[in-house]
């Protein structure tokens, strides 16, 4: 409710009836946008109360504003401001957006480099997205997510979980998290080596914050995730591009780099790469690990979708092997239930920790309390163990039936391997198909390619795409696939 309180003020000393006060008060309030068309007003009692002044002072009022066309009398439900409003009035009485754009705002404050391209995006309602390989949301265990959310609340413990102090996440979840990336990574970490963040995507500006200034030398794979080089951009680093090959990254291009330049950071997925879905050999993580010993080089290693691996066991990370506190562990909780989960960690030394939990408090002074001790709860007691074992068997062979369609209808228009894991296909085209306009053609038919496409700017000559497969059914696959063959029919 509007503070009436302080906008209908009674002037005694003039000579105007205190009714026809409260009337044009009311008026200049419709006038101005301030009370909308359709919108009730107080009650007669309360806002004689509000006036000081008698009930019935207030009631000849707004039988004024009924008299003059502004209101009428609703039976049982009070006055309401009609939603037609006079036309003889002055001007339009639909209020008008405050927060219109500042006089050459566009050119002063806003960076157009975030905004990316999407070919037909938002044109129509369509039939089927294919997203960048997020997992099936009806795979998410919400009956137990929510009977840990009911847990929580009769526990009598919300109160003390509120106030206690927030340092990079619950004592629950920090300590249920170690045990799990323990037991499933190789890693060997204490609560004090890790933070809960929201996502990812934060853990990497995070890291990002503290080790980068400007003029610093970043390396990244050719292609490389390209939220990350934005991150990197904005620190002011210098990017250098190393080319992702089958084995993944080019180390022998890599050293080069390192021997010309101070380099300080190197942001790697050696698992799973984002977007070609490359899983870096276990030699070259070897030949990497020696490398950064050698050049006493800082690495963020993103491992964003380490559960989902289906050819064979996943290659443990290179943060799992002694690299002397130079690599900074990033992974994310969200790719296990889906993307309204924000929920990620970033590891590192203490010292480390200590100092992103300082820079998250500057956006985010504390974390989903209730989300992470559920979160934790599922771990202790297995569920997240067994919804992953259940996931993979079915992103398996959603993934075989995605590759299996593909090669059969769409090879002779691009290329791409099979990845050993993940949730998502790369898909490079070839050059007679661009990419902008096989998405603008699909998003015409109802199929909406939402996943991270590379054919703009510096990657313009890359036409590729993720594919992403996990949360599709079966009929939903051979549908996609349908309609790109007709697009790209020969």
């Amino acid at each position: 409710m509007l503070p009436y309180q302080s906008l209908i003020v009674i002037e005694p000393n003039i000579n105007v009836p205190i009714y026809r006060q409260i009337a044009g008060k009311l008026v200049a309030l419709i006038q101005s946008g301030k009370i909308i068309p359709g919108a009730y007003l107080p009650g007669t009692r309360e806002m004689a109360a509000i006036t000081k002044v008698h009930r019935n002072t207030v009631i000849n009022a707004y039988n004024e504003l009924v008299f003059q066309g502004w209101a009428e009398a609703i039976p049982k439900k009070g006055y309401q401001i009609i939603s037609e409003l006079p036309v003889l009035k002055p001007r339009s009485y639909h209020p008008e957006v405050n927060f219109s754009n500042a006089p050459g705002a566009d050119d002063i404050y806003f960076d157009r480099s975030l905004e990316h391209y999407y070919p037909g995006a938002l044109s129509t309602v369509p039939k089927i997205i294919i997203n960048d390989g997020f997992p099936d949301i009806d795979t998410v265990p919400f009956e137990e997510i929510m009977r840990e959310y009911r847990n929580i609340m009769r526990a009598g413990t919300l109160k003390h979980m509120m106030s206690e102090h927030y340092d990079g996440g619950t004592p629950n979840l920090k300590n249920s998290a170690c045990h799990f990336l323990n037991q499933t990574r190789g890693l060997h970490i204490s609560p004090e080596n890790i933070m809960i963040t929201k996502g990812a995507q934060m853990a990497i500006y995070l890291a990002s914050a503290i080790l980068l200034k400007p003029g610093d030398h970043v390396v990244t794979c050719d292609p490389n995730y390209f939220m990350a080089d934005e991150i990197f951009r904005r620190k002011g680093a210098i990017i250098h591009r190393v080319p992702e090959e089958h084995e993944g990254m080019d180390i022998q291009q890599l050293e080069d780099i390192l021997k010309r330049v101070p380099v300080k950071l190197l942001y790697i997925i050696p698992h799973h790469h984002h977007p070609t879905t490359v899983t870096m050999s276990a030699n070259r993580r070897m030949q990497l690990l020696n490398l950064v010993e050698k050049y006493q080089l800082w690495i963020i290693e993103d491992d964003y979708d380490y559960d989902f691996h289906y050819q064979n066991s996943p290659i443990l990370p290179l943060a799992s092997a002694d690299h002397s506190g130079r690599i900074i562990y990033v992974g994310s909780f969200t790719k296990l239930l889906g993307p309204s989960f924000r929920m990620g960690y970033l590891i590192g030394g203490k010292a480390l920790i200590k100092q992103a939990n300082s820079y998250m408090r500057l956006i985010d002074l504390r974390g989903d309390s209730i989300m992470e001790c559920a979160l934790a709860s599922l771990i202790d007691n297995g569920e997240l163990s067994r919804h992953i074992n259940r996931a993979k068997k079915l992103y398996s062979k959603r993934c075989d039936d995605a590759a299996t369609l593909i090669s059969n209808k769409l090879t002779h228009a691009l290329a791409f391997h099979k990845p050993q894991g993940g949730m998502a296909l790369w898909l490079k085209f070839k050059p007679e198909f661009p990419l902008n306009q096989v998405m603008d053609k699909a998003v015409q038919q109802g199929l909406y390619l939402a996943g991270s496409a590379y054919f703009q700017a510096e990657y313009k000559e890359v036409n590729g795409i993720r594919f992403g497969f996990a949360s599709l059914t079966e009929a939903e696959l051979t549908q996609a696939v349908d309609i790109l063959e007709k697009i790209v029919r020969r």
